[in-house]
């Protein structure tokens, strides 16, 4: 969402040291409506969604993730999508380049 290549290439990389299936990490891209989340995955994706876009994560979407993180996880989702839209600013405006 940030237009951030090498960020995006960097957790590419990690999700597939993880052993993370090709299929979901293409599946990121197109978003949390995207056929195959499960529900929980699909609110992660749709909270960094709305926080990007309108600043905060919606009360639907908030009582989704309420099912399965306590307060510190659910306020640790704010600050985790937060921290990278600075590191995608700052990378960006530095013009780091994918690593080859």
């Amino acid at each position: 969402l940030c237009d951030a290549p090498y960020e995006l290439a960097q957790h590419e990389r990690i999700a597939r040291d993880a052993g993370i299936p090709e299929e979901d990490i293409a599946r990121v891209a197109a978003g949390p409506d995207a056929p195959g989340w499960d529900d929980f995955d699909a609110a992660l994706l749709r909270a960094a969604d709305e926080l990007h876009e309108a600043a905060r994560i919606s009360d639907a979407t908030w009582a989704t993730l309420a099912e399965r993180y306590d307060e510190q996880q659910l306020i640790e989702v704010c600050m985790v999508v937060g921290q990278y839209h600075l590191v995608s600013f700052t990378l960006n405006s530095l013009g780091v380049e994918i690593e080859g």
